[in-house]
């Protein structure tokens, strides 16, 4: 028993070590980027970095601005992770894949669209039908996944449906990449009207237009679950699903439904994303989801609220963090160290608040 105290309190040491280590590089960070914004030519900025350029007030505001718009998209996946997780106690890495398929679809349907040239003519109205049709593609592939993949495997250990989910993972990736072959999809043009920059801001109006879709879906999401009898539902389930099923309410069906919502936002996220960057491939799902899967830790585990927060959080990291931080430290090439930053805030955020920023929400048998 001594022991077993000795061992936690080294590693108490240790996770404050790191804690103080990380908080104290950004500290740095910071101080060495405002000292180069102040004046390049002061002691502090010429010992960190002589040859680093501070930001005009333009370019940061670009970058906030870029931050939000990707983050928005890493929100809108780790809506599907947390309420999963939130019914289900198990995360499903193929939902980075469902995100995929949204985009292929989109890019596919905005082809054919262009190529009818309904697309320049009617804009606002394929834009509309492409992206209910990614929802609905994205839908009915969470609901079989969940239907032929998870179900039979309910009540089983843990582990076995994660590595399910890894190998349905796979399934999608090479299913596109026979069907599609491997080749860039790419979206049709878009209208100048759309990619100008528009605003007192100057703000691109792609962007502004992912940042109002994702507001919309969260927004729409927020509604369901908490002012509507299958929200209840799907929070009662998410309580305790045995003592759910007692009060009459159909387990099965409030699954599917969760997983109908959560294709829905990848959906609606792959469509966000042909939209910024204009193509995709087979295996575009991959990074996303795993940083999505990251903002909803980072958020709260199983918090709906929290998981958009914490896309937003990554997003805006990711986008400010190589520039803002790193290389008024000296790194070199910090714009190539994008993904890692979105990840050491991961482990900063597990280190400062376990739990993630707003808390996470558990199944009751995860419960202690």
């Amino acid at each position: 028993m001594q022991l077993t105290t000795k061992q936690r309190t080294r590693v108490d040491w240790f996770l404050t070590f790191l804690r103080i280590a990380a908080l104290a590089l950004i500290g740095a960070g910071l101080l060495a980027f405002i000292a180069q914004a102040i004046d390049a030519n002061n002691p502090f900025a010429r010992w960190a970095n002589p040859d680093a350029l501070s930001l005009t007030g333009k370019q940061f505001r670009d970058l906030v601005v870029a931050g939000l718009a990707q983050g928005a998209m890493y929100g809108l996946i780790a809506l599907g992770y947390s309420m999963v997780y939130g019914v289900l106690g198990f995360i499903n890495f193929a939902h980075g894949e469902v995100f995929m398929i949204g985009a292929v679809t989109g890019a596919v349907t905005s082809s054919k669209l262009a190529e009818a040239g309904a697309w320049e003519s009617n804009f606002v109205l394929c834009l509309l039908l492409v992206v209910c049709l990614s929802m609905v593609v994205c839908t009915v592939t969470a609901m079989i996944m969940e239907r032929v993949a998870y179900r039979p495997l309910r009540g089983k250990p843990r582990l076995i449906p994660l590595i399910t989910s890894i190998g349905v993972s796979f399934f999608l990736q090479n299913f596109i990449l026979v069907l599609l072959g491997p080749g860039t999809k790419s979206y049709a043009r878009m209208p100048d009207w759309l990619t100008e920059k528009r605003t007192f801001l100057e703000i691109q109006g792609t962007r502004i237009l992912v940042l109002a879709v994702a507001a919309v879906a969260m927004i729409g999401l927020w509604y369901l679950v908490e002012r509507t009898k299958t929200g209840k539902a799907m929070r009662a389930v998410a309580e305790d699903a045995e003592i759910a099923s007692l009060m009459g309410i159909d387990v099965n069906r409030i699954i599917v439904k969760t997983f109908a919502v959560g294709g829905a936002m990848a959906g609606v996220a792959g469509i966000l994303w042909g939209l910024l960057f204009n193509s995709v491939l087979h295996t575009a799902g991959f990074l996303p989801g795993i940083k999505a899967f990251s903002a909803a830790v980072v958020g709260g585990i199983g918090n709906i609220g929290g998981s958009m927060a914490g896309g937003l959080t990554i997003g805006v990291a990711e986008s400010l963090g190589p520039l803002m931080i790193l290389e008024p430290l000296g790194v070199s090439g910090p714009s190539q160290l994008r993904d890692a930053v979105a990840f050491a805030v991961l482990i900063i955020v597990l280190l400062v608040r376990p739990s993630g920023i707003f808390g996470e929400r558990l199944p009751s048998e995860e419960r202690t």
